[in-house]
């Protein structure tokens, strides 16, 4: 069946939005203070169905959450029928427009697996 696409903000002793698999709403602005926002900026598929975040769109959300650090997700999954492409694309786009339109926001690219110590 079809659900409505939701997001998480988690908070203690930092505050961590997970916008999953979403678009830009108005209500992003409306969140709080965000240490970090993790935003989809692609699919797993040749195409990306209405109701997601690309990496413009994904800036769009940035200038809404304007969170200290942002880190783009969602690039490198993979698909159970193929292996994982390798293509940071998606998230270099994201970084670049990010620097340009939020150039106040931190935004780190991690490659699958790597971590990112917050404090």
């Amino acid at each position: 069946g079809r659900t409505q696409c939701l997001g998480f903000v988690i908070a203690g002793s930092h505050t961590v939005y997970f916008a999953g698999d979403t678009d830009v709403f108005d209500g992003m602005r409306d969140l709080g203070r965000l240490d970090v926002a993790l935003l989809p900026v692609a699919g797993w598929g040749p195409r990306l169905p209405a109701g997601h975040l690309d990496p413009v769109r994904a800036v769009e959300a940035l200038e809404l959450t304007e969170p200290r650090l942002a880190i783009p997700i969602h690039w490198g999954t993979y698909a159970p029928w193929r292996p994982p492409r390798g293509d940071d694309s998606p998230a270099t786009a994201f970084a670049e427009l990010a620097a340009t339109v939020v150039p106040t926001v931190d935004v780190r690219v991690l490659r699958p697996g790597q971590s990112c110590p917050l404090d």
